[in-house]
């Protein structure tokens, strides 16, 4: 299976070295031998239609800050337009970081890939924030799989969960944290008493924090995973637009010291039901499965014979979102098998 891989940050990279530390075992167990032969990022692409040396590929990125850089296989100033259409491969893996309220380049990239006949995985959340019922239309139509369980927590397979382990069910809400770095923030503040402008530098050093940091504290990224939860869940068409969003950008040390001293924490939590979609903060009670600490994640369903089940997992990171990437092209894989 040939990719295309455009954006190589945290998650780009935590891919490469997943697949390159478990090319044997991916062959044995699933029959699957990704074929990297294009990277593109800031500063331009590396190609080889015969398959990169991802080891080269990460060497390039790290001492000359691109992998155009490579002296054999770099193309400075390439973009990822040009690389869909000029490099011949079964899949696009587009993992650059999200940008709203137009989710764009990305949606392009996505948009140019399935009309070019390439199946695509993405962990972009803005894409699908605005326009997730047309691509899934457009895929449909040109015959190919779009894959985006990584949008959603990180590699928690909270979309795979909900949509094939509750058959016969009926899902009547989903209530959540959806946004890793906004809990550590409000957990930093809950245990160490710090400031968010302290918890949020905190975040940054550690690599939580999204590319723009402001997605996080208003609320938009919360808000772009719930949007793709309703479509894709409840069977919503919605948008980024019909969210009722609060951020935590108000929250202050002494409204989580008040609410600590009576058994509450703050949690940045999205709703959505048949009648509400909303991304606000508000008390979760500490005994509550929902009151998890840290980069964790923590996702309700309501359902009609089950009850609630609830799914926690970290909902941050490069190495856990790129699993989610992995394992949503093996899942293509057996599809283009059947």
């Amino acid at each position: 299976m040939r990719l295309i891989i455009i954006g190589f940050g945290n998650v780009g990279r935590s891919f490469v070295e997943i697949v390159k530390g478990r090319e044997e075992w991916l062959r044995m167990r699933y029959g699957f031998t990704p074929q990297v032969v294009a990277i593109v990022d800031r500063g331009g692409a590396i190609i080889s239609q015969t398959g990169i040396a991802l080891e080269e590929a990460l060497t390039a990125r790290k001492l000359g800050g691109s992998v155009a850089h490579h002296k054999e296989l770099g193309h400075e100033g390439m973009s990822a337009l040009s690389a869909i259409d000029n490099v011949e491969a079964d899949v696009l893996l587009e993992l650059t970081p999200t940008k709203m309220p137009d989710g764009e380049p990305a949606l392009t990239h996505i948009e140019s890939a399935i009309k070019k006949g390439l199946n695509v995985v993405t962990a972009n959340k803005g894409p699908l924030a605005v326009a997730m019922p047309a691509l899934i239309e457009l895929a449909q139509y040109e015959g190919v799989h779009l894959k985006f369980s990584g949008t959603v927590g990180g590699g928690t397979p909270i979309l795979d969960f909900a949509k094939n382990c509750l058959n016969g069910d009926k899902i009547e809400s989903i209530e959540g944290i959806l946004n890793g770095t906004t809990n550590y923030i409000l957990t930093r503040m809950f245990d160490a008493g710090i400031t968010m402008e302290e918890a949020l530098d905190e975040a940054k050093k550690a690599g939580y924090a999204e590319a723009d940091s402001s997605y996080d504290i208003s609320g938009l990224d919360s808000a772009s995973k719930l949007v793709i939860m309703c479509n894709w869940i409840l069977g919503k068409r919605v948008s980024i637009r019909d969210v009722r969003l609060e951020g935590i950008s108000k929250v202050n040390v002494q409204d989580v010291e008040k609410l600590k001293r009576s058994g509450k924490a703050i949690k940045l939590v999205g709703f959505a039901d048949d009648s509400e979609i909303s991304v606000h903060p508000r008390p979760i009670p500490l005994d509550s499965p929902l009151c998890v600490k840290g980069t964790f994640n923590a996702v309700a369903f309501k359902t009609e014979f089950a009850g609630n089940i609830t799914l926690i997992g970290h909902g941050a990171g490069g190495k856990e979102t790129a699993s989610a990437v992995l394992r949503d092209l093996i899942d293509i894989k057996k599809m283009l098998l059947k």
